[in-house]
């Protein structure tokens, strides 16, 4: 009888247990009777869907999300292809949701959720808002400063808060709001600010990696800047052996940075057709290569050199569009490449590859 009662007590504490690690939503769509609702989970850049679930023929439902202690999560409930509700939600919360069908609701029940709701209500004004000015350039800069500096105040007034990790994120046109290379020190802030908090998140750890990569940026950008002399921006990315190659340390007369991508044929078929025979005839000259690969997949990158035998300097750091190398030359599209002659960025266009030729001809005699 004890070794039951023993046995009786652990599942007990084990069905406690499980039920500690939820949150549940309940809620009703106006509008969504006898509809599925689509459930999705943030996972850092994407949504994983959860589940499909269908409301009552009043819109009514309910449902439990698996929510660890300590590692709160970000649940969208959708209704076709509209966004009907988002929620922070912390385990144990019960969140209850009053939405439409357009995007419209209220949330309560979640402190998380209540605030979140503020987040996007604010970043959904601020699009509209853009909308409206219908390409005018001057109030759409208006009201992109204005959202930023909102943005600012209030990671800077909530550092503790999760709702602050959507709003280092948020974006207009595919492009970053928080854009400044000072804005490291912002996503820095949030981030060891969660990190007491919510130290096992992998949203707070993929911020750690954001911030410290923002962080580069802003020290390479304030070395620049602070040189007395520079002729180029300096980059020291690894070769395929993995060791770094520092462009200054190159002891030749005209240098052609070039941005690239492996996996694409074209531009593997560029290195062959293009810049071989011209690497070829001028390289004794003084002409050096120092090409930098923007695939990800540093595998595949040097599979590829190795395979096409590529006799100049070949580097990739695998940060892909991220790269340090990218900000520094302002690289927007490849393949694309710049000349340093003597020691200097040569600032004026060179035509191709006939105008490169021409250039190198007149550099290196």
């Amino acid at each position: 009888m004890k070794n039951y009662k023993i046995l009786a007590l652990a599942l007990s504490v084990l069905a406690l247990s499980s039920c500690g690690q939820k949150a549940h939503i309940k809620g009703k769509i106006a509008g969504a009777d006898n509809a599925q609702l689509i459930v999705k989970e943030l996972n850092i850049n994407t949504y994983n869907v959860l589940d499909t679930i269908k409301t009552a023929a009043d819109g009514s439902f309910a449902y439990a999300v698996n929510v660890s202690e300590g590692q709160p999560e970000f649940v969208y409930l959708f209704y076709k292809d509209t966004r009907v509700a988002a929620l922070l939600l912390q385990n144990g919360e019960v969140a209850k949701v009053e939405a439409d069908t357009l995007g419209n609701y209220s949330v309560e029940g979640s402190k998380g959720s209540e605030e979140l709701q503020k987040v996007e209500k604010s970043y959904s004004d601020f699009i509209k808002e853009v909308i409206a000015a219908d390409e005018d350039s001057k109030a759409v800069t208006s009201a992109y400063i204005k959202h930023y500096r909102e943005c600012v105040k209030y990671v800077m007034s909530n550092p503790f808060s999760m709702t602050c990790v959507p709003v280092l994120y948020e974006q207009l046109n595919g492009l970053p709001i928080f854009a400044q290379n000072t804005d490291a020190l912002h996503f820095r802030s949030v981030c060891d600010s969660l990190k007491t908090i919510y130290p096992e998140s992998r949203f707070v750890k993929a911020l750690d990696k954001e911030a410290a990569r923002r962080e580069q940026l802003l020290f390479l950008n304030n070395s620049i800047q602070a040189a007395e002399v520079q002729g180029y921006p300096n980059i020291a990315l690894p070769n395929e052996k993995g060791e770094k190659v520092s462009l200054s340390s190159l002891d030749a007369k005209c240098i052609m940075i070039h941005f690239w991508d492996s996996s694409d044929n074209t531009h593997s078929m560029f290195n062959n057709d293009v810049l071989l025979p011209v690497y070829n005839e001028f390289h004794s000259k003084g002409f050096e290569i120092y090409s930098v690969c923007l695939d990800v997949n540093k595998a595949q990158w040097a599979s590829v050199v190795k395979s096409q035998n590529l006799p100049w300097i070949n580097v990739n750091d695998g940060q892909g569009a991220y790269s340090p190398a990218v900000s520094l030359y302002g690289v927007d599209t490849i393949p694309t490449a710049f000349l340093i002659a003597d020691g200097d960025l040569v600032l004026e266009p060179i035509e191709g590859i006939n105008g490169l030729r021409k250039e190198l001809a007149k550099r290196l005699h």
